[in-house]
């Protein structure tokens, strides 16, 4: 550390900003807590004091919004982190943060919601040796009480006036990422967990320099402050008005289709209600609009099927393998990659549950095993029966977009079924309408896709061509991301 760092002059804070906040989760939620010995794999974090509440930690939300404004700011690739956040943990000369991030409790005991999964081998499509996995997650509608405070200081570590305008345009851009949706919290949020959102804010601005401002900062928690500064309530940019907002740089391709359920699906619960239930149960999941759970089509078993399918694609074409690996992600010993294509949760509505009895067959006599009788209990589909399916592919190359488009058209026919026991004709999807959408450079293309009867409308089908012909055309090393 510099002496001249060492010896400078405490900080004169000119101006605080307190936003307050209600996060509403719309997904379950993965907070882990590290913790290795429980009855699950990952243990839900919880507060030491009050152990039925969850535990957001500010740490946690601070780096989730610094990420997400550096991104959104200069795109995915860059490195240069934003001034709100202060300097990186790699520099020891790096300016404190003027964002306080509070840790954030649940408001109310927290609702438990326990998934599973397992390892799928691509090559025999059947579950790896002591592969499974299973995970304690917040139930979606669970709240968290947000709290940030900024503090403005008259001037920064150079001694030159400080951008306090810079400070709120960042300030806006990250809370506004909330409020969109765009931001996730948690673990494997590129599955669909971790979604969330703040409805509206409350914002308290104090002028240091003003006696009656002061006192209302120092008894903030107090009804005195809130009476003598009431806050404003509503949209963080309408209430900051930032100057020179800058545009979304993200680059990203997504996919928003619609599609109608043709028979039945099944995605296996690890838990069951009561002692009744079927042997084998769809998966439900909470949602914010409903107090029961409602079957959903997971994150986790859609990106699973679309990677496998991905491999067959890219085998066939007789492309190298590691183009889905670098869509995908992996996880070698050596080096890891996180996923550049996001698969959302999504709820499968107007569905209806029916039991139904199976019972195994042995293929060499042809009888029925003796105590192999079991009951199931899909979803079916009916004429009002929707799916829809959210994909987002970050820093996308044109073959990459045209392995998508080749997906799309799979789920599209039912060629590619989702969920288990695709063999008996479970899981067959049928496309009614897609919204397929580039962002580059602050500016969206869009084309869209619309199935009337056995008519199929498309927006610029020859654009979209020129995707897949890009994937037929592709080489080794060739955009290498």
């Amino acid at each position: 550390m510099s002496s001249d760092r060492f010896y400078r002059s405490q900080r004169h804070i000119i101006k605080r900003i307190i936003v307050c906040g209600t996060l509403t989760l719309d997904t379950p939620t993965c907070l882990s807590s590290g913790d290795a010995d429980g009855l699950v794999n990952l243990m839900l974090l919880r507060d030491s004091f009050e152990e039925d509440k969850a535990l957001l930690p500010g740490a946690s939300l601070a780096g989730a919004l610094r990420n997400y404004l550096r991104e959104y700011r200069r795109g995915y690739l860059s490195l240069e982190d934003s001034i709100l956040f202060g300097g990186r943990k790699s520099d020891p000369d790096g300016d404190q943060s003027p964002l306080i991030v509070n840790d954030a409790l649940s408001s109310q005991s927290v609702g438990i919601e326990l998934r599973d999964g397992v390892k799928i081998n691509s090559k025999r499509r059947t579950a790896e040796d002591k592969a499974k996995y299973d995970l304690e997650l917040i139930q979606a509608g669970t709240q968290f009480n947000l709290r940030f405070e900024l503090l403005i200081d008259q001037y920064d570590s150079q001694g030159q006036l400080a951008d306090d305008a810079r400070l709120i345009r960042e300030l806006a851009i990250a809370l506004q990422g909330l409020e969109l949706g765009a931001i996730n919290i948690g673990m494997k949020k590129r599955r669909g967990f971790g979604r969330c959102h703040v409805d509206q804010w409350q914002v308290w601005q104090f002028d240091m320099a003003q006696p009656d401002d002061r006192l209302a900062w120092l008894t903030f928690d107090r009804t005195w402050a809130t009476h003598i500064k009431p806050p404003d309530v509503g949209k963080i940019l309408d209430i900051l008005k930032p100057e020179n907002l800058e545009s979304d740089q993200r680059e990203r391709f997504t996919i928003h289709a619609l599609f109608s359920l043709n028979g039945s699906l099944l995605i296996r619960s690890g838990q069951t209600t009561t002692e009744r239930a079927p042997d084998v149960v769809h998966l439900k999941s909470k949602r914010t609009h409903s107090t029961d759970a409602l079957p959903v089509l997971s994150g986790t078993s859609l990106a699973g099927i679309l990677r496998h399918r991905s491999e067959s694609i890219v085998n066939t074409l007789g492309k190298d393998i590691n183009l889905v690996e670098k869509l995908f992600g992996h996880a070698d010993r050596q080096s890891k990659q996180a996923s550049r294509l996001v698969v959302h949760e999504t709820e499968i509505k107007n569905g209806h549950d029916l039991v139904q009895n199976r019972i195994a067959i042995d293929r060499f006599t042809g009888g029925a095993y003796h105590g192999a009788l079991f009951d199931e209990q899909p979803v079916f589909g009916n004429d009002q029966t929707l799916v829809t399916l959210h994909l987002e592919l970050r820093l996308p190359q044109d073959h990459e977009i045209g392995l998508l488009l080749l997906l799309l058209k799979d789920l599209w026919t039912g060629d590619l079924p989702v969920g288990g026991e695709s063999s008996i004709g479970r899981g067959r999807l049928q496309g009614k309408s897609a919204t397929i959408t580039q962002h580059v450079s602050g500016t969206a293309t869009e084309w869209t896709i619309v199935q009337n009867d056995e008519h199929l409308q498309i927006s610029d089908a020859v654009s979209l061509e020129e995707f897949v012909e890009a994937l037929a055309n592709y080489t080794v090393g060739e955009n290498a991301a």
